[in-house]
């Protein structure tokens, strides 16, 4: 298979990569002709090499037989298994030399990639030359306490003027970060109007691995902060509505709680909605094969246009709370009824009286630590959860804030950012054309054995530019 891309490289490269701007991956092609209005987005993450065992002989081997790579090989590697690419120097520069050959072959418009080697200078250096030389403006962000990796964001002059940039530095474990880059399109989409808003913002980010289920919690707040910084963004700088692409490793895949919380908000996913997945269509593809051997999707393009509808950022950040903490009782083999009952135990009647809802919530590992809820995120829960405000939670409560809570994740109509609504304006979205992963296996649910750039798929999405009406916000 990886001979049969590299003849197609090469062929592409020979034929003119960029007349017509013709990208292929694999076998399928991204678009006949990408016009020079569309905007093409890749995310990948590329494995740092000090995260990158070596360890597999036989993958090695294939690695040499294609690449003709015989001098990087040092015996003796497979037999150490805390051996990492980063002992050879060879090794990863081969491999990222690799990497930046399909990167600048797809030319993509934006780039996003995690786990950048930040913390080796001539791998930073090739970075820079090679994608600088190709037009690109590139900003990186190393992950905080020198963890060694970090992120890259690139985007193509010819297509965008950067506005803006902000590292966010999120405050949870982890040592997450994330890169939040506001851009103006360079050739603007033909409107017969004036004063269309032709402007996006673009987030990067590479999320904690939930190691266990204390850290679902600390991935969902990752993102609850990085839209917070998002929001205030908008309304220190006064924006209209303007589509936001969220790109990178989430860490978890469609069965999640990100997942839902991201939908509630009125993203979509890029890639499953140019193929007309449906949310619980979480077995058709896969985008990464984790240490544990288990391969997942969990690589995304979130596209949020600015006439989606959108729920205020605290309620579905509490809806989302609400749903892994019933996910945990059920976990626990509790019922509706026996959830109740665990939940009212201290009350001596038929009712949840607080103390209780922040005990259980101790007790399923969601409070009490310093990565879980804080008695300020309690308390929000709490209010949202009596309805009446009479200081308990009856059954009617529960069922309807707890155990089902209603909510709608799909909805296109309606605005609610919380600013004040005004007159409607017209501004620029997006509809997806397009979207694949690389290697194509990863498409149909498999993980190909002879695939090594990374053990992360390549994801690129072409979208379309739109012209849509909006709620104009006064904040």
């Amino acid at each position: 298979m990886l001979e049969e891309e590299v003849k197609k490289t090469s062929m592409v490269k020979r034929n003119g990569m960029l007349k017509g701007r013709v990208s292929r991956i694999g076998s399928y092609a991204i678009s006949s002709s990408i016009t020079d209005q569309c905007v093409t987005c890749t995310t990948f993450n590329i494995l740092a090499p000090i995260y990158k065992r070596l360890d597999d002989e036989i993958a090695e081997s294939y690695y040499i037989a294609y690449f003709g790579l015989c001098s990087i090989f040092s015996p003796g590697k497979e037999q150490d298994a805390s051996c990492r690419e980063s002992d050879y120097r060879a090794d990863w520069l081969a491999r990222n030399h690799r990497i930046l050959d399909w990167l600048l072959c797809e030319r993509s418009t934006i780039i996003c990639l995690q786990e950048f080697w930040v913390g080796n200078e001539e791998l930073v250096n090739m970075y820079e030359k090679r994608l600088g030389d190709a037009g690109y403006i590139n900003f990186q962000l190393a992950r905080t306490n020198n963890r060694g990796d970090g992120l890259l964001t690139a985007v193509h002059k010819d297509y965008f003027r950067v506005i803006n940039h902000r590292d966010l530095k999120l405050s949870d474990f982890g040592d997450r970060v994330a890169q939040l880059l506001h851009v103006e399109l360079l050739n603007p989409f033909q409107t017969r109007g004036n004063n269309v808003q032709q402007e996006i913002l673009i987030v990067n980010t590479h999320l904690i691995f939930p190691h266990d289920s204390s850290l679902c919690l600390v991935r969902l707040h990752q993102v609850y902060e990085i839209l917070q910084n998002v929001e205030a963004y908008q309304k220190e700088h006064k924006l209209s509505p303007v589509p936001v692409l969220l790109c990178g490793d989430w860490n978890g895949s469609k069965r999640g709680h990100v997942y839902k919380f991201l939908r509630s908000q009125g993203f979509v996913s890029s890639y499953d909605t140019a193929h007309q997945y449906a949310d619980t269509d979480a077995h058709k593809w896969v985008s990464h094969r984790n240490h544990r051997g288990n391969i997942c999707g969990v690589d995304f393009i979130w596209l949020l246009n600015p006439n989606r509808y959108r729920k205020l950022l605290k309620t579905s950040w509490n809806e989302a709370v609400f749903s892994m903490f019933k996910s945990l009782l059920r976990r626990a083999s509790l019922t509706e009824s026996g959830a109740f009952a665990l939940l009212k135990a201290d009350s001596g009647g038929d009712f949840i009286t607080y103390p209780g809802f922040c005990e259980v919530l101790r007790q399923l590992n969601l409070a009490g630590h310093r990565y879980g809820l804080s008695e300020e995120d309690m308390k929000d829960l709490w209010f949202q959860a009596d309805i009446d405000g009479n200081g308990v939670l009856d059954f009617s409560e529960f069922q309807q804030r707890i155990w089902n809570p209603e909510g709608s994740e799909d909805s296109e109509n309606g605005s609610e950012h919380g600013g004040d609504e005004c007159d409607t304006v017209q501004t620029i979205g997006f509809s997806v054309k397009n979207a694949v992963l690389f290697p194509t296996e990863v498409e149909k649910g498999m993980w190909p054995e002879d695939y090594l750039l990374s053990d992360h798929a390549r994801l690129t999405v072409v979208f379309s530019p739109v012209r849509m009406p909006c709620s104009q916000l006064i904040f």
